[in-house]
């Protein structure tokens, strides 16, 4: 729950107006929640095979659900005026944060190669890597710009035991932790000078999703500013990994409705987007990121609580929901 916690605070902070501060915290949570998420996607995604129940699985949870919002927020956004959604055609181009379903699938399908030796974690590094010199068109198919870009993460997480994640709660690995989380704060706000940007384009680095040189580097360059992003972003997921606690509470308890929280979202973001939030924010700036991080928190604790899920899940999951209920009605 709390990484997708962060997520929702990630996207609702590109409503706050770009300065030192808000700029800052926005760096430093890209730096890591993405990688954070991929990877324990990637830790849950172990014993996934090319069997019938799996793949009809990953069908119900993962491509029916990516249908669904991909159609209903490019609806949502048209319906508000919002036309500046991409170039390309729904469902073969995902539309914000629909890349990750599309990316999951993808991921998931190539998991029994992946899974099977160490040596997919190095090579894919090295795809990421290359991933951002290409300019074709096809790189733009199913977000797969950023879906190889994030590889490393997902594959890190395919061969992490858990022994290695228990090292990660050791009596002072929390401390460490939480000083390497502040030293990629502080780094944070140095991003424009060692990834050799200018404006809010340095942010764009975190993205993945962009080539290099429409980021302003060349090939060379831009590899090696990838590289060290990547190894940042896995500095920062182990960090946030020892500093997070693993003990059940409620608040713990809800992320059985991550999906959830993570499909419905945008919806919000984007309609107080449209309601003029941005003016506000720039109208309020010494107090607005911690007004935006706060509302992000409700949104993400008000979509994750049990009523709302349990009216949620069917537009989420409708083919297990039917299922489960006419298993009810069966007994």
């Amino acid at each position: 729950m709390t990484l997708v916690t962060v997520v929702v605070i990630g996207h609702a902070l590109v409503l706050v107006l770009a300065e030192g501060r808000n700029e800052q915290v926005y760096d430093f949570i890209y730096t890591w929640h993405i990688p954070a998420f991929v990877l324990v996607t990637g830790y849950l995604s172990r014993r996934f095979t090319w069997s019938r129940p799996k793949l009809w699985s990953l069908f119900c949870t993962i491509v029916v659900p990516y249908l669904i919002f991909e159609w209903a927020m490019l609806t949502f956004r048209h319906h508000y005026g919002d036309y500046d959604t991409g170039d390309g055609p729904m469902w073969l181009d995902p539309h914000w944060p629909l890349w990750y379903l599309s990316a999951t699938f993808l991921w998931r399908m190539a998991t029994p190669i992946l899974i099977k030796h160490w040596v997919a974690l190095p090579l894919s590094v090295v795809a990421s890597l290359l991933m951002g010199t290409q300019h074709a068109e096809w790189t733009t198919w199913l977000d797969l710009q950023r879906t190889v870009g994030f590889l490393p993460f997902f594959v890190l997480g395919l061969h992490l035991r858990p022994q290695e994640l228990a090292r990660l709660k050791s009596r002072f690995a929390p401390l460490v932790g939480a000083a390497v989380l502040v030293g990629l704060y502080l780094l944070a706000g140095q991003a424009k000078e060692w990834m050799h940007t200018s404006g809010a384009w340095h942010s764009r680095w975190l993205w993945f999703s962009i080539p290099y040189d429409d980021l302003g580097a060349s090939a060379t360059d831009g590899m090696w500013i990838r590289f060290r992003v990547l190894m940042l972003g896995a500095l920062g997921v182990m960090a946030v990994l020892a500093v997070v606690p693993r003990r059940h509470t409620w608040f713990s308890n809800m992320g059985g409705a991550t999906l959830i929280v993570y499909l419905f979202h945008g919806f919000f973001v984007r309609r107080v987007e449209y309601a003029g939030y941005p003016d506000w924010a720039a109208d309020h700036a010494s107090y607005a990121l911690w007004v935006t991080i706060a509302l992000a928190i409700a949104v993400a604790l008000f979509l994750a609580s049990p009523p709302v899920v349990k009216v949620l899940t069917w537009a989420v999951d409708p083919i297990g929901s039917t299922q489960r209920r006419l298993r009810a009605r069966s007994r």
